[in-house]
């Protein structure tokens, strides 16, 4: 995983974000092994103290299933997935409105000039 923290939010949210998407996008599948806290702590250059927040944070969103014996796995729960998956799009279509207004435009057209981006893409 190649984080990249670069906000002013803390750390440990900046992470739990970023593997948030990791696994609603299919980088970590459902039911596989996730990375230990020492090794991702590791990848991302932070102490394991911050990492192990994040994925506590993980946990919380019911996105990481945790067995004392097996370490994390990424849940199973395909509702939970989706779920997750929506609210991060919701999310980031409401920034891209937001930005749209700054330039603007009205939400409208910024959806319609988003749509016609879409169809010269094809």
């Amino acid at each position: 995983m190649d984080f990249k923290l670069k906000d002013a939010r803390p750390i440990w949210q900046q992470l739990a974000d970023q593997m948030t998407e990791s696994i609603v996008t299919g980088e970590y599948k459902p039911g596989e092994r996730f990375p230990s806290v020492r090794d991702l702590a590791l990848q991302a250059g932070v102490n394991p103290n911050t990492m192990q927040r994040a994925l506590s944070r993980l946990e919380e969103y019911g996105l990481l299933v945790t067995s004392r014996t097996a370490g994390r796995n990424v849940t199973e729960d395909e509702e939970t997935l989706r779920a997750t998956r929506e609210t991060l799009a919701e999310k980031r279509v409401k920034e891209y409105l937001d930005d749209m207004e700054k330039l603007g435009f009205s939400r409208l057209s910024a959806a319609e000039y988003a749509g016609k981006i879409q169809e010269e893409e094809k």
